[in-house]
């Protein structure tokens, strides 16, 4: 038995309370070593009482195998170790590692510990989250509904984007077309910056208390916010608080009187009088227009939390996306989550970390972050066909034990963003594999985020090119691909299973990939076909109905196994009819 590879931990995502009752367990071994895993536990104080449970096998990555349960102590404490078999020979493992006895006697100083499911440490996640379907917005690229506040100079409409050119795109334009989010079925809008900055990302604050005059103003956001709450849309801001713009208005004091500014701590100042070229501040990456701002400094603290707070009780706006969060600090960010769910308790906080995030993801800090690793897979399998079947499943599994269940249930799961090229660049323009890729993405476990355009067949490269303008002539849309989008979306808005229901991979399927997602008595089977040659799998389904509802194809079985032919870059939605 590879004793090394065991692992566990108690407050963390192998040991979690996923609410006020239940307490999640995992444990890890190296993949095929273990035989089986059972739970020893009980209460601290009244050990005598310990109880015995079979752990489940959840999963296996590259490397490991996953065992999982679920235990309701009835006095919130947890007590306990694990019972692991290799070679049908029994070992304990509890906090001191690997051992072939243990002194009963002593228990007490061996067995792992949750002290006590406390309300307040829970990590709560908002609900609507887990019903919604994101769609991302840049403002300045997605429709131009007021030509009064335009730059001076603007493209046409559909011209190539550069890094510093208009196009005139604003908040009316929004409020225009929020008919095509409706259309498509979306219910939750995430906008990239709309402070007032000097560029056209907006990523570069002057005042963040300030609409860009190029968007609208405070009256014009307010509008946009009520008619999205009309349609039961919600809103999420884009919070710049890593860093400010170069002309940001304490930045420019202490351009001006250096270490004599009331700002000048505001700042990571290494040297004054200030240069640009190389910067002597602390930036964002190593781009001058961007300086970091001292998260530290009680001042900036107050700053920052009035602004988070200002904009939900002003606007009502339903949460922050945070840009560049893990270069600040997590006392930041405990604070900025109480100030936040005070004003909004079901306000949805969503950080950009491109890397596994545990430490932001306990409950005290972010609800989820943007999936990048789950983006990162979909690329690899779907668009290069760089992974296999089991190696895309074994990087799901491994994506999915990083965090814990209420974090995956309302992950920011993406394909392409602002800042990345679009998935059917990334795809040679294979529209096939765009919608494989959409049908993951929309059938999976967490939140779906579409970037603007993505649902209609746009393509783009590397920033600035994934940034073009949004294409409003229907001619030029896949309108195959635009109607396959809504009609996932609408599968998962009108199916519970899809939203929250429990996620397994169907074993033992050769040339496909196949998985379950099922609540209650809702069962839902997909299955993808990622390759450029057709498949048949036989797959034992209950004795139920279904239906191939992208079909429109009914099937009866009488739980025997069932033949299914997929076409090349086909996938299949099979829903229990019973």
């Amino acid at each position: 038995m590879n004793k090394q590879a065991i692992y566990h931990r108690p407050k963390s995502n192998y040991c979690y309370a996923y609410d006020n009752d239940t307490i999640h367990l995992r444990i890890r071994a190296a993949k095929g070593d273990l035989d089986n895993v059972t739970l020893v536990y009980g209460d601290k104080y009244d050990w005598e009482n310990s109880e015995k449970m079979q752990m489940k096998f959840n999963c296996a990555d590259e490397n490991y195998d996953y065992f999982t349960v679920e235990i309701k102590p009835n006095t919130k404490r947890l007590a306990y170790y694990f019972l692991v078999k290799s070679d049908n020979k029994q070992y304990y493992y509890t906090e001191w590692g690997v051992a072939e006895n243990i002194d009963k006697d002593d228990i007490y100083l061996h067995f792992f510990q949750y002290p006590y499911i406390n309300e307040t440490d829970v990590h709560q996640t908002p609900q609507w989250v887990k019903d919604a379907v994101f769609y991302q917005i840049f403002p300045e690229r997605f429709y131009n509904g007021d030509e009064s506040t335009n730059p001076e100079i603007i493209e046409k409409w559909g011209n190539s984007p550069e890094r510093n050119n208009y196009f005139g795109g604003d908040l009316k334009g929004i409020i225009k077309k929020i008919d095509h989010l409706t259309e498509l079925g979306v219910n939750a809008i995430y906008l990239t910056p709309i402070f007032e900055s000097y560029s056209n990302h907006k990523y570069n604050t002057k005042d963040y208390m300030k609409v860009d005059p190029h968007f609208g103003d405070l009256e014009t956001i307010k509008e946009l916010v009520k008619e999205c709450h009309k349609r039961g849309v919600r809103v999420v801001l884009d919070a710049v608080f890593n860093h400010s713009g170069y002309y940001f208005e304490p930045f420019q004091d202490v351009i001006k009187n250096g270490e004599k500014s009331q700002y000048y701590d505001w700042f990571y100042i290494k040297k004054w009088p200030i240069e640009v070229d190389p910067p002597s501040y602390d930036t964002f990456a190593f781009v001058s227009q961007m300086p970091k701002l001292n998260t530290h400094n009680k001042e900036v603290r107050e700053y920052l939390l009035k602004v988070s707070k200002y904009w939900i009780e002003e606007v009502d706006i339903d949460g922050w996306r945070l840009d560049v969060s893990d270069e600040i600090s997590h006392d930041f960010w405990r604070e900025f989550r109480k100030v936040v769910k005070n004003a909004k308790e079901d306000a949805y906080i969503v950080g950009e970390i491109w890397h596994d995030s545990l430490p932001w993801l306990n409950g005290d800090q972010f609800d989820a972050i943007m999936n990048y690793p789950l983006m990162r897979a979909c690329i690899q399998y779907i668009a290069y066909e760089n992974m296999n079947d089991k190696e895309f499943i074994e990087t799901i599994n491994e994506i999915q034990m990083r965090n814990t269940k209420q974090v995956n249930e309302v992950m920011l799961n993406l394909l392409d963003s602002h800042d990345t090229s679009r998935f059917l660049t990334k795809s040679n323009g294979n529209i096939d594999k765009l919608r494989l890729a959409i049908a993951f993405l929309l059938t999976y476990t967490g939140t779906p985020s579409i970037y603007y355009g993505t649902e209609i067949g746009m393509e783009g490269g590397d920033d600035p090119d994934c940034r073009k303008t949004m294409e409003w002539d229907r001619e030029k849309w896949d309108k195959d691909l635009f109607e396959f989008t809504k009609q996932l979306i609408n599968l998962r808005r009108e199916h519970k299973a899809l939203r929250t229901g429990d996620f397994e991979w169907i074993d033992n399927l050769k040339g496909i990939i196949g998985y379950i997602r099922n609540i209650d008595e809702e069962e839902i089977i997909i299955l993808i076909n990622n390759h450029n040659e057709e498949k048949s799998v036989e797959i034992q389904l209950k004795d139920k109905k279904y239906i191939s509802v992208l079909e429109g194809q009914e099937i009866e079985n009488d739980n025997c196994m069932f033949e299914f032919n997929l076409k090349s870059y086909e996938v299949k939605v099979l829903i229990c009819k019973n």
